[in-house]
């Protein structure tokens, strides 16, 4: 890692001296040139003394990677909440997986343009979904897989708009929110 740091304060220094090509003359780009060269020796010199952490576990990679692959489960059984403003959670339904956010797309949300005559790199545009929308950069929704009461062994997406707790295991909820087909 001591390269990587001598290559990063080489490639700070070259930034900032690439910044001032032809503005020698100018005062404040000498002391930022000044400052950039003691920057990258500041870093060197902590590098030096302090190195990198000493990582051998890698246990918060390795529970990302379980978390990945529980999340794969076919069938992953779920319950979903919804808190109130008391923070007491009501039960919404039996679910599958987790819950997805509704801005969530199937497809990379933008694509490459074209290389215009103006720019030789080019641009990324936005990129419609397979539905022909475009989706939202953020968006407040949860789509929830319920398992569907009315008809047993059926899913239903239902579409949330409040935050929503989704676990693998129940919890103490306050109540239940009930289909109205449920509820006759």
């Amino acid at each position: 890692m001591n390269i990587f740091f001598k290559f990063f304060g080489a490639l700070l220094l070259g930034f900032f001296l690439q910044q001032s090509d032809g503005c020698e003359d100018n005062q404040a780009t000498k002391t930022e040139n000044k400052v950039a060269e003691q920057q990258a020796q500041s870093l060197e010199q902590a590098q030096q003394q302090v190195g990198m952490p000493g990582i051998t576990n890698f246990t918060e990679k390795k529970l990302v990677r379980k978390l990945y692959e529980l999340r794969d489960q076919n069938g992953l059984a779920t319950y979903t909440y919804v808190p109130d403003l008391q923070g007491r959670l009501w039960h919404l339904c039996d679910s599958i997986g987790y819950g997805l956010p509704y801005g969530v797309q199937f497809t990379n949300p933008e694509r490459r343009a074209p290389n215009a005559s103006y720019t030789q790199y080019g641009y990324n545009i936005p990129q419609a979904e397979p539905n022909g929308l475009f989706m939202p950069p953020t968006a407040e929704g949860t789509w929830v897989i319920c398992m569907d009461p009315a008809k047993k062994g059926d899913i239903a997406s239902v579409y949330v708009e409040p935050r929503v707790i989704v676990s693998p295991f129940k919890l103490v909820a306050a109540g239940e929110y009930m289909p109205a087909a449920a509820a006759k």
